[in-house]
């Protein structure tokens, strides 16, 4: 998928007007109870997804994706390590996947054994002090759904609601809170942002995809063609709302919600398109949101809007591996249109920046914070924070080479070192106070 953390940037045009700093707060402490996380992906970490719609598209010519997931970090087998990893950081929450296309890698086939290994993650989080944030849809779907049209198809939603059904029954007395979809709106913010060449070669996997499996047309929640995103984005919704039903008929009591992504958007002069974008990529969701216990925000860069257009950065801006302005204070902003939007609790459930320099990423981390906190002295209620990521690793079409973690991880023996960044977050966890 094209990565939004760099195609936002690669491909979009950037500039700023001035914009003040995020004020500090008063009180330094956070709510007690607050979650302090990581996030991860399960596609991007577990490695050997065989029966998922992407890992089809990577292994194969020609595709959008630079390189193959592979053996990602090895965290299908490493997950304890992974929680280990978490706990001594000092976090009390961690943000995970459960990959469809293991529980169901073939059309109503359910693994046991699957949905085990899931609980077993589940268990030892527990066994940390961890609070399972638990993602069912991290952008992947079994081949098999993807082939059928995937969320375009007439199908889709009840399939999800049988997944979510099947995963609750088996998981869900252990799990804190469940996010249905990671990022439904993603291909939204995409769209008036890449160029038309990045359509059509991405239109051309799909293309090819079909064909090798002979049906009519593949469609997965972050590669689609152009016509497709309004069926894309109906029956995503619809999943959404039959996933939660369903969740809610096993534990009524379970939190559910979707994540968002969400630029803090920002409007320079005064026929600024900045309130009809915002409608463009947030604004179905925002109503459907509004309806949960709960919306993740997942925040990576802030957007200036003037009247034709997005605006580039300004000039001497410290920017992450692909040039895009890295801007602590869009958190806070974020935070506060979302809350403003939905009037339901906020989870920031991404937020980071892709940089080789972990410099960057140590400032970054508290500075965000401080705009986060200042946000919540305002009224505005947020659960919790998880960094986006906890490890290096897969980052869609853009392979290995993004560094988002915390803890880097060797492409050959998946041995895991923390960066300096992880003791600053760390410490603000440990401390619950800035």
């Amino acid at each position: 998928m094209f990565d939004r953390r760099t195609l936002l940037a690669t491909t979009a045009a950037l500039m700023a007007a001035p914009a003040m700093a995020a004020r500090k707060s008063a009180d330094p402490a956070f709510p007690e109870g607050f979650l302090w996380g990581a996030a991860t992906a399960p596609h991007q970490i577990e490695g050997n997804n065989i029966a998922s719609d992407l890992w089809w598209l990577e292994n194969q010519q020609p595709t959008v994706f630079t390189q193959p997931s592979g053996d990602a970090c090895n965290s299908f087998e490493l997950w304890e390590t992974d929680l280990d990893i978490a706990r001594n950081m000092g976090l009390n929450a961690y943000r995970f996947g459960i990959e469809w296309a293991r529980i169901e890698p073939e059309k109503g086939l359910f693994s046991q054994a699957m949905l085990d290994h899931y609980k077993a993650i589940i268990d030892g989080c527990h066994a940390r002090g961890l609070a399972p944030i638990v993602t069912y849809s991290h952008f992947t779907a079994p081949r098999w759904f993807s082939a059928q049209g995937g969320w375009t198809n007439a199908e889709s939603a009840d399939l999800f609601a049988r997944y979510c059904d099947k995963v609750t029954r088996a998981l869900g007395q252990g799990i804190g809170r469940v996010i249905t979809f990671n990022e439904p709106n993603i291909l939204l913010i995409l769209k008036p942002m890449l160029p038309p060449q990045v359509w059509d070669i991405q239109k051309l996997t799909l293309e090819t995809a079909a064909k090798r499996l002979n049906v009519a047309k593949f469609v997965s929640a972050n590669v689609a063609g152009l016509e497709d995103l309004p069926a894309l984005q109906t029956g995503l919704v619809a999943a959404h709302k039959a996933g939660k039903a369903a969740i809610k008929a096993v534990r009524p009591d379970l939190p559910v919600g979707i994540s968002l992504a969400m630029l803090d958007d920002q409007a320079v002069g005064k026929a600024s398109i900045r309130d009809r974008m915002r409608g463009e990529l947030y604004g179905e969701w925002l109503k459907v949101a509004s309806a949960d216990d709960f919306i993740g925000v997942q925040n990576y860069e802030r957007a200036l809007w003037g009247d034709k257009g997005r605006l580039p950065a300004p000039a001497g801006a410290t920017v992450n591996w692909s040039g895009t302005e890295v801007w602590a204070p869009s958190l806070g902003g974020a935070v506060r249109y979302a809350h403003e939007a939905t009037g339901v609790p906020i989870l920031v459930s991404e937020h980071g920046v892709g940089t080789d320099d972990d410099a960057i990423r140590a400032k970054f981390i508290p500075e965000a914070l401080a705009g986060l906190k200042a946000a919540m002295d305002d009224g505005v209620p947020v659960l919790g924070y998880c960094h986006w990521s906890l490890l290096d690793n897969f980052e869609w079409i853009f392979g290995y080479k993004p560094k988002f973690g915390l803890v880097s991880v060797d492409r050959t023996t998946f041995a895991r070192t923390p960066k300096p960044s992880a003791a600053v977050y760390g410490a603000i966890a440990r401390r619950n106070a800035l």
